[in-house]
């Protein structure tokens, strides 16, 4: 099967160009059906790769679900194992249960004096307010309306 281009440059043969007369019908015809073909064939699988897409993405939800549940699980079980061994030491042939010291620092953010603190800001633009006041007519620097033609395929 020939390619969308190569179909087009051979529709484009079969009219005459200065005078817009079509010099073989019968041969536009099939060519136009290929080409219909060739677009539809094109959109299908355009929806065909979207359904595989949206398939892989609720499979990796479900499977990070299940990832979190399995951590919270696991979570529950090292505290219930350290509260039933209270710092005790346990082995046996297939694991080893062991304690190490370590050191954190809990921080309570509202007493904390500011020189204790790092200075975090961030900006991002609020492209609704933006789009709403460039609707209205405001200019604003920096900033445009772009109209964008979005292909719908059911």
């Amino acid at each position: 099967m020939a390619t969308l281009y190569e179909i087009n440059a051979a529709i484009t043969n079969c009219v005459d160009t200065e005078t817009g007369e079509i010099i073989d019908e019968e041969k536009l015809n099939t060519l136009l059906m290929e080409r219909n073909v060739k677009l539809e064939n094109v959109a299908l699988w355009i929806k065909n790769l979207e359904s595989d897409a949206a398939a892989i993405r609720a499979e990796r939800e479900a499977l990070e679900k299940r990832q979190k549940v399995t951590e919270n699980k696991a979570a529950f079980l090292r505290v219930w194992l350290a509260n039933a061994l209270g710092g005790q030491m346990f082995s046996t042939a297939r694991v080893a249960i062991s304690y190490r010291k370590s050191v954190s620092t809990e921080v309570d953010s509202e007493s904390v004096a500011k020189k204790w603190c790092r200075k975090k800001i961030t900006y991002t633009p609020d492209k609704t307010a933006i789009k709403e006041a460039l609707l209205s007519g405001l200019k604003i620097k920096g900033c445009r309306l772009v109209e964008k033609q979005n292909i719908q395929i059911k």
